[in-house]
């Protein structure tokens, strides 16, 4: 992938960045700034060249048009404030507010349109209607940086098209995250270990089958676990449960042998509520009626000693509940193994990351933490990324 340095003299040209801004909100307060200040680094780097930074982003998930509470004004105060200086916002994505923003720029200064999503054609699968959209956003600049790494897995105008139609290269960010992450999938250092949770097993199916080949040892949490308990015939209460992956889940379980672990203890609760009373169980002995909300303590020593016996670890997934303290030990457990192991650890975006900075912990104490869960899933499946490969020349 071509780089910022390999588009020359940047001083008066306009551009265009993709960056991923998509921060969870509690209104209009922003609580997790990660993602604004993983782009700083390729922000400043522009400004500092004097180019006339143009940055498009989105934000959730409106529905193709203009909605107040998706509105990137948060961001743009946000990110006034991290970079020490003003950022215009303009009032649409690409109509005569942009054009004028775009046009009032000075060397060295930025601007941000409004959330790219509340353009429809955005996510088109129609190439002609993505395809008109990425003119008119080439059309306000000279030159396109991808550095948006949540979104390089989807094929849309601001991430694949518009690349197709300027000069273009990675930002620091994207550049970062794929050398990390194909550091932990191509040619891993072994032992290699991924530990993986979150809720939906479904939703890591191609993961787990492409990981069964090249992973020393598969770590499974969250709530993901129970229909692996299932398929191993315990009872789960009622924790949540895909009961239509249960046989294929069981057919990982036999192809895996050894290679998938799954945890000895659970936390097991009367119901999802932060003040649930709970218990800790035997994996097998969930009792009916209870909900698992997370690994035991028996499990996150388990899983402990895996990770720090690794040389390669990659987590995706959180271990259980964290955003209630009474279930996020086992996530902490396995966050706290990845700053002890002497091995090269990544965090897979997401809630993983969110949980990594919720619990305390100090990010730099991570070989790398993702700013893109969907992503970085997409590349431990060993899928391409539209985004990525628009930018391999």
């Amino acid at each position: 992938m071509k780089t910022i340095d390999d588009l020359g003299d940047l001083r008066g040209k306009r551009v265009l960045v993709r960056s991923d801004f998509n921060v969870p909100l509690d209104g209009t307060t922003i609580t997790d700034d990660g993602r604004i200040r993983a782009a700083l680094p390729t922000l400043t780097r522009l400004l500092d060249a004097g180019a006339r930074v143009v940055v498009t982003a989105h934000l959730g998930r409106p529905t193709g048009e203009p909605d107040p509470k998706y509105s990137l004004a948060p961001v743009q105060a946000r990110l006034s404030e991290l970079l020490g200086k003003p950022v215009a916002l303009a009032e649409d994505v690409v109509g005569p507010s942009a054009q004028a923003t775009v046009a009032a720029l000075g060397d060295g200064e930025i601007a941000l349109l409004e959330n790219i999503r509340f353009d429809a054609r955005e996510t088109s699968k129609d190439e002609a209607e993505r395809g008109a959209l990425a003119d008119e956003l080439a059309a306000l600049a000279d030159a396109f940086v991808s550095d948006g790494f949540g979104v390089v897995h989807r094929k849309q105008a601001s991430v694949y098209d518009v690349a197709l139609r300027l000069p273009h290269a990675a930002g620091s960010l994207v550049l970062t995250e794929v050398q990390a992450l194909r550091k932990a999938t191509e040619n891993p250092e072994r032992p290699y270990v991924v530990v993986l949770g979150g809720a939906k097993v479904s939703d890591k199916l191609g993961v787990i089958a492409n990981l069964l080949t090249k992973a020393d040892t598969l770590l499974i949490g969250g709530g993901m676990v129970y229909t692996f308990l299932a398929a191993q015939g315990h009872e789960v209460g009622s924790s949540l449960l895909e009961a239509d992956q249960v046989d294929t889940v069981r057919g990982y379980l036999e192809e895996a042998g050894d290679k998938i672990v799954l945890p000895v203890d659970i936390v097991a609760a009367d119901g999802f509520a932060a003040d649930a009373p709970h218990e800790i169980v035997d994996a097998d002995a969930i009792p009916a009626g209870k909900m698992g909300l997370d690994i035991g303590p028996r499990s996150g020593e388990l899983f402990a000693k895996a990770i720090l016996g690794a040389k390669t670890i990659a987590w995706n997934g959180p271990m259980g509940v964290f955003e209630f303290p009474a279930f996020a030990a086992g996530t902490k457990a396995v966050a706290q193994a990845l700053v002890d192991t002497e091995g090269f650890s990544i965090v897979g975006g997401g809630d993983s990351a969110a949980a990594v900075r919720l619990l305390g912990f100090d990010e730099a104490g991570f070989g790398h933490i993702s700013t893109g869960g969907g992503a970085s899933l997409e590349l431990l499946e060993g899928k391409t990324l539209p985004g990525i490969a628009v930018l391999e020349d």
